[in-house]
């Protein structure tokens, strides 16, 4: 009975010797890949380029338009402009570019009209951020007589914009009343150009008695002068 009983418990201590060892191949790792402490949950998938909860605001692609120098729907205040104070006068409003695109239209947004203005030698026209002029539209006084609602006005020639600073300027010269010939702005006035000393100033103006855009202007002298007097930032766009 001695005999049988050590016989027989050897044997379950070698059975269980043999359920453990296999049981720690089971868990142990191999040689490539290293070790987990247990189950793990699948990773979360990469969100999608673009995507995410956040509300990024409107952007311009979403209106057909390449650029713009804000959000159209907060152009609600409407400049104040006389005869004395703007015409001959050239404002310039800067757009930065993140993109190349090709420029072929500048957006307005006319908000009054004059019936009885008597306008000539109005124009937009865009410069470099070297004050070089990079291309200018025809005559728009026609379009400043009709249709008081976002426009474009359509560059002599077409260009390949790098990306980059740009100055959209507008040169208007004739004869209107005040407050009745009147464009849309974003509204901020002097703060505008906060942080910032020419040339880079956001809204400025420069150079006064002019008849057309010249064809270099010295961004080192913008003036701030008219914005105090209720002729604020122009909204501006880009197709």
């Amino acid at each position: 009975m001695r005999t049988r009983t050590t016989t027989a418990t050897t044997g379950l201590v070698t059975a269980l010797a043999v359920v453990l060892a296999l049981a720690g191949c089971s868990n142990a790792p191999d040689k490539d890949r290293p070790a987990t402490a247990g189950p793990t949950a699948s990773a979360p998938a990469p969100a999608a380029p673009g995507g995410g909860s956040g509300f990024d605001g409107p952007r311009p692609q979403d209106q057909n338009l390449l650029a713009w120098t804000g959000d159209p729907n907060d152009a609600g205040h409407v400049t104040a402009q006389s005869t004395a104070g703007v015409a001959g006068r050239i404002t310039l409003v800067r757009i930065v570019l993140r993109e190349q695109i090709t420029w072929s239209n500048i957006w307005l947004g006319l908000a009054g009209l004059d019936p009885n203005a008597q306008l000539a030698n109005c124009y937009l026209g865009v410069y470099d951020a070297k004050g070089t002029l990079v291309a200018s539209t025809a005559d728009i006084s026609p379009q400043l007589m009709t249709d008081a609602i976002a426009k474009p006005l359509p560059l002599a020639k077409p260009f390949s914009a790098a990306p980059g600073t740009y100055f959209i300027a507008m040169l208007l010269n004739g004869n209107w009343a005040t407050n009745a010939l009147t464009l849309k702005s974003t509204g901020a006035g002097i703060s505008v150009n906060a942080g910032l000393t020419p040339p880079n100033l956001r809204y400025s103006s420069i150079l006064t008695g002019q008849s057309s855009l010249p064809a270099t202007v010295n961004l080192g002298e913008q003036s701030t002068a008219t914005i105090n007097t209720g002729w604020a930032s122009q909204w501006y766009a880009i197709s």
